[in-house]
């Protein structure tokens, strides 16, 4: 792992706020769709150094070994640009008290957290079907921002983003935001789409949502191979929590789309 340093922070929405980083490392970091890193938050008067270590699995194992009150806050996130080793990304203020949240709420230029990641080991190739389909929450919009941004001129796509209000859209062609404020969620609005079969369907953001239109598109005749889906976060629960028998089901079948 390795340290960042923020170099930037820019208010992006009312509830979403951009960073770049610097750090060692980062040039040597490839680029691929859907780049996914761990980010370790410091606790108070603590650090967010875990393990000079990239080998997962020595490094997890140094993380553990922390005493509690020292182990840093880990939480995943999704690479929104990576370039000439700046590492920039977006994080959802929820006004809550989760430890990512907080700290991006007061972070400034020369704070330090840590990086584990991203790794070319999980890199997975967009779909080359006709129609693309895109859908996802606030905390999956980089993530979705990202991809579209290599779509050719004349791939078809579908994208739709559930936000709280039109004050949280962004500049991002193609998008179909999904506002909460009007009662609307994305479950409803996907699932009302006429799509065929031979979709290729990238979904992202809370689980449940996540795991209620894999469902419909698997039932819709779209092939499980043909279906990137990552619940990002919990209702009323955090990635501190163990995993509930849903969790470890998704898993599961993460796993078996991998080995298809």
């Amino acid at each position: 792992m390795s340290l960042l340093t923020v170099s930037d922070v820019v208010p992006l929405t009312p509830r979403m706020v951009r960073m770049t980083f610097t750090g060692d490392g980062l040039t040597d970091v490839g680029s691929w769709p859907d780049q996914q890193l761990k980010l370790l938050f410091p606790k108070p008067n603590g650090s967010a150094f875990v393990s000079d270590s990239e080998d997962v699995s020595i490094w997890y194992q140094a993380y553990l070994a922390l005493p509690e009150a020292e182990r840093p806050w880990m939480r995943s996130f999704t690479v929104r640009s990576l370039v000439d080793g700046v590492l920039t990304v977006d994080f959802v203020l929820h006004g809550d008290d989760g430890p990512a949240s907080a700290w991006a709420a007061v972070a400034k230029p020369g704070d330090v957290i840590g990086r584990f990641g991203p790794s070319p080991d999980y890199a997975r190739p967009l779909g080359d079907a006709d129609l693309l389909v895109f859908a996802g929450d606030e905390t999956a919009l980089p993530a979705i921002a990202s991809l579209l941004e290599l779509l050719s001129p004349e791939q078809r796509f579908l994208a739709f983003v559930e936000i709280a209000d039109p004050a949280e859209e962004q500049d991002i062609p193609g998008v179909q935001w999904v506002h909460r404020s009007a009662g609307d969620d994305l479950v409803s609005v996907v699932t009302a789409q006429d799509v065929p079969a031979s979709t290729w369907v990238w979904l992202g953001g809370e689980a449940s949502a996540v795991r209620a239109l894999r469902r419909h598109f698997v039932a819709r005749g779209v092939s499980k191979k043909d279906i990137e889906f990552a619940g990002y976060w919990r209702r009323a629960l955090t990635q501190d929590d163990a995993p509930t028998s849903d969790d470890l089901a998704e898993a599961q079948e993460r796993l078996a789309a991998l080995s298809e």
